[in-house]
């Protein structure tokens, strides 16, 4: 039996060791003791179930001592092995094609595998394994040689295990007798080898990588040690630090095999309950996030064949399984400190293999993440789970999670694997190996979040910026090659962004004069639902609408997908974004302010190159570019101190975006620059390019300044729907074709009533009852000063379609070079139909000074001067500021950056050759409303159209076009070296049904303001018509400008015209058409003092812009002049308003009358009274007399309201 225990482990002993011989073996009664020994590392690989890129390239023992049970017990007794020190070394495999051969002995040794289980196979499976120190060192690249980088190459992890204990167990993991352990696998059809592993104490320590030391770059860094980069981070040399110390856990194992002994599955279940790491510097912090990225390239590799590192002894299925409690994290510098604080972390990795071929699902789940800046005053949470009621959904696995393959551990899952319900962060992938070929998925990855709460701290996100860019680096093609295609999904279903600018504004602007915005908000709050973003290129994308695009037909559906192909879409059911009012503002109620919601927000993509290469340049040069942005509703409430402050939030994520750019600058670890993105602009640009934006609903609201609450009144309310916007650009062979498109359903711009209306608010408050003037929620009506009527259209198989309000084509043709400028041509053409527009050009001035853009003198406001003065000084100033593009072009030419002048040329074409421009209106209405008109609307019955109560102007159609050639008129000295002369030669102008409709016109037209319900049909034609055609001079000019002249003028009506008016209606209408001029002319004169132009038109001009109207229209009826100050419904506005029936001449008369003898009467009061006040004989008869002045102005004051209620 001795003989037979001996033989058993001598074979056992030849798997693991390298040369191992007989003479070695040597049984001292139940001891055998050898030294100095070399492991098998490919049996070792096999065993632990390594992953394919990592060898196993140095594996010593120092002291080998086995203790055999006694002979009557062998077959219930575990063999121990104990050995004092372990040392591996595993290191990547940068070679893909180099595969490591068995040696003879593991040959010889495997090839009885598979022949039964023998005597042999139970000694071995039952065997103890007790290690005192496992010295592991790690060294991955994770993609940095192929970049060539060494000082920032990813660092080795060393790994130091102590008390290591291996023993075998049940099914239950409880220690029994090796035959009860046995007794499991009986009549189950597999063998079942359950084992247990336990360590005391486990420390990894990362050191810097030895190609470090000959690179260039580490004598700077080893002299400057304490040096800091532009952005503030550390990257000095890294010399070592030790990230985890003394932790201890459990693994469970599960060796599964067939009733022949050939290998099957394993798996292993590692249990620890805390890591704690209490000081990581910031150095070592860039070093860890490296390590990772290498570990992350290491273990994803897709160019590594599994059969390289394959043996007889390795399972073909393999999970491992690892379950954190609690992480604790510290990063400790001296002016930057963070904490992560993780909760079950939890990550598997299963396998699949069959000798060619793998399959690898990865899950990492995390139930908890906190991430604080403790160095910041206050301290701050950054990342934290959102403070919403937790979910009560299931955890969702994809469909290529679900029965991965057949379990190893035949109980099912462990109790405490996973115990806290819905993860906060959930993440599957599975990825083939070796990578496929299209059309197969290499890689397909579904990322699940719940929702998280986000604090924005300035300085501690430009930190973390450069860790990431710093740590987080990986080459193209260093996971997965360019040929392989992939798949992403992630979702999150809520997230909350704090962005705090209370400090970062005032330290960005101190000169900034407008500081009541900087008083009234302290940050701004983004809040998100259901964000979701995908990439895939078998997407179907219903936005984009690829079927109907012909040059898009590789990416239809049915055709075959490949890595030269990419889609995306990304989205989210709500998007909110909130002001935060500071605490110590009196000027706003507390809380937060929602200036902008967006609903069903919705982006696509789509990308191909057109010679079927992998796409890994964005966007790809000469190739398909298709975006679309689709939402449902877009409704934003602003007011100025709003507007300025996010102005002012726009310049300082322009300041952060500047600060990163240098911590990409600062990036030591760049990539080896692409040589396919060189070239012009022309060849990096894309051949084919689409981008559309398609809005549903949008409403804009415009509050008031002094509102102190965010659904307050609004000032100005846009509304539009059904807007659609489409640009493309296609390269040709020898020119650039840029064209856009804009179609508009409906637009309506409501607006407040001006301070001369806000003398009756007691008046409104009386009649909002019998009128329903108030809206729905407590504040009074707006009035609609620009509205679309959509007139409806009969089709001739009996459908009906509607004209939108908007609807522009504009194609642009740009040739390559300048003597292909024939071909340069511009097409334009444009149609605006259903306006109506009312309120007139006095309600205009009421606006523009109650909103304060003018001022109480004409000129600017002050709020618009200051706001002015801000715009100047800020961010938007860049924008709008002319940049010389063709200098800038020049410059890159002579520096040897552009090879040809085909970009200068595009540049300096001038104006089209072939221009033809056709712009139409069609059915516009225009209200002539004076400033009782709109008194006056407020009072009316809801039946009475306005149009009924003023004086207005509509046409049918309004025709402009121009043309470059007119065929009439050929002349070819017009030609000047193969160019028109001027780009626009001909031009008509021509108006269909031309109307002046006085007061009680047609009803239909107008209703309150509003439009009438459903679409207008089309009426009959009517009105005047007239068409003109203007065209070029044939006489040449010597200043090189051209000389219109009249060429053909056509007038015309369809219809009788008849004019009926009488001389009041007349008069009243020179009167109306004298204050709309007077308005027209102060604002006009308005706008050239905030133009700051007063200086170059001159004061006198300035002035008659002012009075314009005062004198030419007094002279037409009237013998003597009227004052400035007469109102339109002084003359001819009493026999108007019998016509409508709202009020009498005598009673008018009366009760001014009466009003004149009580304001007499308290004048002569008044003026007696401050006589004798300052006298010493003012006595209590003076107090009668104060209160009968008092008694008369309340008398005044109603009859006022009466008067008031009946205009």
């Amino acid at each position: 039996m001795e003989s037979i225990l001996a033989r058993a482990l001598e074979y056992t002993l030849k798997y693991w060791l390298k040369s191992f011989s007989r003479d070695q073996f040597k049984l001292q009664g139940r001891t055998v003791q050898l030294s100095n020994l070399d492991i098998n590392g490919d049996a070792l690989h096999a065993s632990v179930g390594l992953p394919p890129a990592l060898n196993v390239t140095t594996a010593k023992v120092g002291k080998l001592e086995i203790i055999l049970p006694s002979v009557s017990n062998v077959q219930i007794e575990p063999i121990v092995v104990q050995i004092d020190r372990l040392d591996l070394v595993l290191e990547e495999n940068d070679d893909i094609h180099a595969s490591t051969g068995s040696s003879s002995a593991q040959t010889s040794a495997s090839s009885t595998k598979g022949s039964g289980y023998g005597f042999a196979d139970k000694i071995a499976d039952g065997m103890s394994l007790e290690v005192r120190t496992v010295n592991l060192l790690l060294e991955t690249h994770g993609g940095a040689r192929s970049q060539g980088g060494a000082t920032w190459a990813s660092p080795m992890a060393s790994i130091t295990i102590r008390n290591l204990l291996l023993y075998t167990t049940n099914e239950s993991w409880e220690v029994v007798n090796l035959k009860e352990a046995r007794d499991f696998s009986t009549n189950k059809g597999y063998i079942y080898v359950f084992k247990k592993l336990e360590w005391e104490s486990l420390s990894i320590d990362l050191l810097p990588h030895p190609d470090m030391f000959s690179d260039a770059h580490f004598a700077c860094s080893e002299e400057g040690s304490r040096r800091k980069d532009e952005d503030g981070a550390k990257r000095i040399f890294f010399g070592g630090e030790r990230f985890i110390e003394g932790i201890s856990g459990e693994a469970h194992i599960t060796i599964q095999r067939t009733e022949l002994n050939s290998p099957l599955g394993l798996e292993v279940q590692l249990h620890i309950t805390e890591v704690v790491c209490p000081a990581l510097s910031e150095p070592g912090l860039r070093a860890l996030l490296r390590f990772f990225t290498g570990l992350y390239v290491c273990l994803n590799r897709g160019d590594v064949n599994p059969n390289s590192q394959r043996s007889t002894e390795a399972a073909g299925r393999s999970l491992v399984c690892i379950l954190v409690d609690h992480i604790f994290l510290c990063i400790k510098d001296v002016e930057f400190q963070l904490e992560l604080l993780m909760q079950s972390l939890f990550f598997s990795r299963a396998s699949i293999s069959d000798g060619e071929n793998s399959k690898c699902l990865t899950r990492v789940m995390i139930g908890g993440l906190f991430l604080r800046d403790t160095f910041s005053r206050p301290p701050c949470t950054l990342v934290q789970p959102s403070m919403q009621a937790a979910s009560d959904d299931i955890m969702h696995t994809p469909e290529f999670g679900k029965n991965f393959c057949p379990p190893i551990y035949p109980l099912g899952d462990e109790l405490w694997r996973l115990s806290i319900g819905v993860p906060l962060i959930c993440l599957h992938t599975l990825q083939l190996q070796p990578s496929p070929a299209p059309p197969k998925f290499a890689s397909q990855t579904v990322i699940n979040c719940q929702p998280l709460m986000i604090y924005l701290q300035e300085e501690s996100c430009l930190r973390i910026t450069s860790l990431l860019a710093d740590g987080v680096v990986g080459s193209s093609g260093s996971v997965l090659p360019d040929f392989s295609i992939n798949s992403l999904l992630f979702s999150l279903k809520g997230l909350d962004i704090t962005v705090p600018l209370e400090n970062g504004l005032s330290n960005y602007d101190a000169r900034s004069s407008v500081t009541d915005t900087q008083g009234s908000f302290s940050g701004a709050t983004l809040h998100i639902e259901n964000l979701f973003f995908s990439e895939s290129p078998s997407l179907e994308l219903g936005l984009l609408n690829l079927e109907k695009d012909p040059a898009c037909f590789c990416l239809w559906e049915g055709q075959p997908i490949d890595a030269s192909q990419k889609k995306w879409t990304s989205g989210a059911t709500l998007i909110s974004l909130s002001l935060e009012t500071s605490s110590d503002s009196a000027r706003v109620s507390p809380g937060l302010w929602r200036c902008v919601d967006i609903k069903g927000a919705c982006l696509e993509a789509a990308l191909a190159t057109v010679d079927g290469r992998p796409l890994t340049n964005i966007p790809p040069p000469g190739g398909i570019v298709r975006v679309g942005v689709a939402c449902q509703q877009f409704l934003s409430n602003t007011s100025v101190e709003q507007l300025f402050f996010v102005l002012d939030l726009y310049a300082y994520f322009g300041r952060i975006s500047e600060k990163m750019a240098v911590v990409r600058k600062n990036n030591c670890l760049m990539e080896v620059p692409n040589k396919s993105l060189g070239g012009t602009l022309m060849e990096k640009a894309p051949g084919d390019t689409a981008v559309s934006l398609a809005l549903k609903d949008l409403q804009l609201r415009f509050l008031d300044s002094s509102s102190s609450n965010s659904q307050g009144p609004p000032l100005v309310q846009f509304a539009g729907d059904d807007l659609f916007i489409k640009v493309t650009h296609r390269t040709l062979g020898g020119a650039v074709i840029i064209s856009s498109s804009v179609r508009w359903e409906s637009v309506e711009v409501d607006c407040a009533d001006t301070d001369n209306n806000s003398r009756h608010e007691k008046a409104l408050a009386l009649t909002s009852t019998e009128y329903n003037l108030m809206s729905g929620n407590g504040y009074p009506q707006l009035r609609a000063v620009f509205w679309v009527q959509n007139r409806k259209i009969l089709l001739g198989n009996g459908s009906a379609v509607t004209d939108p309000f908007l609807n522009i084509s504009v194609v642009h043709v740009i040739p390559y070079n300048a003597q292909d400028v024939e071909c340069h041509s511009l097409n334009v053409s444009a149609c605006i139909a259903g306006v109506r527009l009312g309120g007139g050009m006095s309600y205009a001035e009421a606006l523009l000074h109650r909103f304060g853009i003018l001022g109480p003198d004409g000129g600017p406001g002050e709020g618009l001067t200051k706001g002015l003065e801000q715009l100047s000084a800020g961010p938007l100033s860049k924008i709008f500021r002319a940049s010389p593009i063709a200098d800038e072009l020049r410059d890159s030419m002579n520096n040897g950056n552009v090879r040809d002048e085909k970009e200068i040329t595009a540049v300096q074409l001038g104006a089209p050759d072939d221009v033809d421009v056709l712009i139409e209106l069609k059915d516009w209405l225009f209200a002539l409303e004076g400033e009782e008109m709109s008194e006056r609307w407020w009072f009316n019955s809801l039946d009475v159209g306005r149009e009924e109560m003023s004086w207005h102007s509509t046409f049918q159609k309004v025709l402009v076009k121009a043309k470059s050639s007119p065929k009439h008129v050929m002349n070819e000295q017009r030609k000047l070296n193969g160019k028109q002369k001027y780009p626009v030669e001909l031009v008509t102008v021509g108006v269909e049904g031309l109307q002046i409709l006085k007061p009680l016109a047609q009803k239909g037209i107008l209703e309150n303001g509003t439009a009438e319900k459903g679409h207008k049909q089309i009426v009959e034609t009517c009105g005047v018509n007239a068409e003109v055609d203007i065209v070029v001079s044939e006489d040449d000019v010597d200043d090189g400008l051209a000389q219109w002249v009249v060429n053909n003028l056509k007038f015309s009506v369809n219809q009788p015209i008849e004019a009926v008016v009488t001389k009041e209606e007349l008069q009243y209408l020179a009167l109306l058409c004298k204050s709309e001029v007077e308005s027209m002319g102060r604002i006009a004169a308005g706008v050239l003092r905030v133009l700051k132009l007063e200086g170059s038109v001159g004061p006198a001009a300035i002035s008659q812009l002012s009075n314009l109207g005062s004198e030419g229209f007094d002279r037409i009826f009237t013998p003597e002049k009227l004052s400035r100050g007469s109102s339109p419904s002084s003359i001819g506005f009493s026999t108007l308003s019998n016509t409508n029936g709202v009020i009498s001449s005598p009673c008018l008369e009366s009760t001014l009358s009466s009003l004149e003898e009580m304001v007499l009467d308290s004048q002569a009061k008044c003026a007696a009274l401050t006589s004798e006040i300052g006298s010493p004989e003012f006595s209590a008869e003076n107090l009668d007399n104060v209160k009968q002045l008092s008694q008369k102005l309340e008398s005044m004051q109603k009859l006022l309201m009466q008067l008031r209620t009946r205009i």
